[in-house]
């Protein structure tokens, strides 16, 4: 952690410790409610990597980290929601475009949040969502598998692959509306709590304005696949709060101590290894990195499971959330070369 905690960090384990902790497994349970999102924007999370001029913060990468380690850890269905809203941000402040004057601000403020749509591009060459040019704007064909936050999120980042393997990606309101229907609520093993659905798109309109991004499907590959390999800060933060759990049962403390010790070493290569220029080249060391750390975030939430006992296979208990929160995690955002490798480390 940080040596002098930055405000937003000191901001995230307040909001942690006086709100998302106690409320972890009812939110688990009911969903996240709006309130939980407020609270976040109140906290000045949303605008973490927001440029300054934009009145975001504009914090150091270790920073971010930091404070989605602390939400994840805390409450993984709330850190979710809210990190979906990153990706649009940074794009946005990447890439001049006319929806950057319009959306910026009010997203790095928090005066509106987004979400993302736009996970399926990986499946290229299968292309679940198309996106069709038509005068004055874009038609997009097809279906997100995934969408989290809905009912949450006030804009989504969508995008489609054209005819000639070109990226679109685009700003549409995150509402049901003609050419995009929500399915009903996903019913997951974890994080059902997140508010996900998938999203038909039967011809939704777009207008050229709303465009943020057009990129070959190979460039966007480029820099997609090495940041996709890297170990997510969520990772960390569910392991590190499944040990204090064992840290403070009877006979835990020295596994806590043990464990402690190896997910801090492979964090601290996680985060070098994020730190450098995405290359193509670098990752299979990112994905070994990343493998190692689901192993150890296995391992901490199977502790806590076992310090708890057979309360741990109460619905209330916060080990057992922890641990299917882990086994979310071993999926999310996953690439077929990310399951090659776990897969492959799995194996006698």
């Amino acid at each position: 952690m940080t040596t002098t905690p930055h405000p937003l960090v000191t901001g995230a384990q307040r909001l942690a410790r006086d709100l998302l902790v106690p409320r972890a497994e009812r939110v688990d349970r009911e969903g996240v409610p709006a309130s939980h999102v407020e609270a976040v924007k109140r906290a000045g999370l949303l605008g973490v990597v927001a440029p300054r001029e934009y009145g975001g913060a504009n914090a150091p990468v270790a920073v971010a980290r930091e404070t989605a380690e602390i939400l994840a850890g805390a409450c993984c269905s709330t850190w979710f929601v809210q990190t979906q809203h990153h990706t649009p941000v940074k794009l946005l402040a990447a890439h001049d475009s006319p929806v950057r004057e319009k959306l910026l601000r009010p997203l790095a403020t928090g005066e509106l949040m987004a979400g993302i749509a736009y996970a399926h591009v990986r499946a290229f060459p299968r292309v679940p969502v198309r996106a069709v040019p038509e005068e004055g704007g874009w038609r997009f064909e097809g279906r997100v598998p995934w969408y989290t936050g809905w009912g949450l999120n006030d804009v989504m980042l969508l995008a489609g692959v054209t005819d000639t393997a070109e990226v679109v990606f685009v700003f549409a309101e995150a509402r049901e509306q003609p050419g995009l229907t929500p399915s009903a609520p996903m019913r997951l093993a974890a994080l059902t709590a997140a508010r996900t659905v998938s999203l038909e798109l039967d011809g939704l309109w777009v207008p050229e304005e709303a465009v943020v991004l057009r990129t070959p499907r190979e460039e966007f590959a480029l820099v997609d696949l090495p940041r996709a390999a890297n170990a997510s800060p969520a990772v960390f933060g569910v392991a590190y709060a499944a040990l204090d759990l064992v840290a403070q049962a009877p006979d835990g403390s020295e596994t806590a101590r043990s464990l402690r010790a190896r997910l801090d070493e492979v964090r601290q290569e996680a985060y070098a290894l994020a730190d450098r220029p995405a290359a193509h080249d670098s990752v299979p060391q990112r994905l070994a990195v990343k493998t190692r750390a689901y192993d150890l975030l296995r391992a901490a939430t199977t502790a806590a499971i076992v310090a708890g006992g057979g309360r741990s296979m109460d619905l209330g208990s916060r080990a057992q959330r922890l641990a299917r929160e882990g086994m979310f995690l071993l999926v999310q955002g996953q690439t077929a070369e990310a399951r090659r490798t776990h897969l492959g480390s799995l194996a006698p």
